[in-house]
């Protein structure tokens, strides 16, 4: 059994959402595919656009916020998932699309990086997009790439 562990960082995320059982809800989507060890873990941390601007620069060497930033763990614990809140509203109103559902797109994208999926060239960019597509639709949400 996968284990997910959500932690808010920046009470803008104590919006009246479960962002705790949405996020765990998209992580277990994503992976659902794959054969985990038992007992392994994800952590989730939903925060502000600073604190991703302090990680990016450290672990990335990019002094800028982004939306959601993948660290690979070692053994059970799969690795850590950080969202910015100031970052995916803005994008959200930028993309017609509403904070849920672009905060679940960046979950599941961020799971499935903890996995080994990339999208470093066009046949990987190509794939990792189709199984995002496919997770989001079982989550009942639309193609995020149209």
């Amino acid at each position: 059994m996968l284990i997910v562990d959500v932690a808010i960082a920046d009470e803008a995320w104590t919006d009246g959402t479960d962002w705790e059982a949405l996020a765990a809800q998209a992580v277990k989507a994503a992976l659902a595919e794959n054969e985990l060890e038992p007992g392994s873990e994800i952590s989730v941390l939903l925060t502000n656009d600073q604190q991703v601007q302090d990680l990016n620069a450290a672990h990335r060497d990019k002094d800028k916020p982004t939306n959601v930033l993948s660290f690979e763990g070692d053994g059970l614990l799969l690795g850590d998932i950080v969202l910015a809140r100031g970052v995916l509203e803005r994008e959200a109103v930028e993309q017609g699309k509403s904070l849920i559902n672009h905060a679940t797109h960046l979950i599941v994208h961020g799971a499935l990086h903890l996995v080994g999926l990339d999208h470093l060239d066009d046949k990987e960019a190509d794939q990792m997009e189709a199984r995002e597509t496919t997770v989001l639709a079982g989550l009942g949400i639309s193609d995020p790439y149209l």
